[in-house]
């Protein structure tokens, strides 16, 4: 499926932190358990991880993932492979760059490789779930020293 057969998720929240803190939030396995999900994520290309939650009677609780890109401060992405009855073995893509701003940091997260139809609760369950995410993520940056 190409880029113009998918659909994509984009959210756009700037922070008051400076990027090295939003980088440690997103890279450190530590941090991301706790605004996100239990994980074995390391910053390393090519490296597989697990994102875990509680299972749900249509979905297994696992994310399946693979760094595929780190560039220190800037920008992260990895494959983002969902398994379930609701998901349907989704595989897309989730990307986040940061910007440094006079106030702080413009975090991007983009989601994207959702097919066009056939995935309307998973496309749905993201987009209500990356913004409760990054009010997490929020919470876990205004603790950080």
């Amino acid at each position: 499926m190409s880029d113009a057969e998918t659909r994509r998720l984009v959210f756009e929240q700037e922070m008051p932190h400076p990027p090295e803190k939003v980088w440690r939030a997103l890279t450190e396995s530590a941090l991301l358990d706790e605004w996100l999900m239990h994980n074995d994520f390391q910053p390393v290309v090519g490296h597989h991880f697990n994102f875990r939650r509680e299972p749900t009677p249509t979905w297994n609780g696992v994310v399946d993932c693979e760094v595929l890109e780190v560039e220190h401060g800037q920008r992260l992405s990895y494959r983002w492979d969902s398994s379930g009855e609701e998901a349907g073995n989704m595989r897309t893509v989730v990307t986040w760059t940061l910007t440094p701003t006079e106030r702080g940091t413009l975090i991007r997260l983009e989601q994207a490789g959702f097919p066009p139809e056939g995935a309307g609760a998973y496309y749905q369950g993201a987009s209500y779930g990356w913004p409760r995410f990054l009010g997490a993520l929020e919470q876990v940056l205004s603790g950080l020293k």
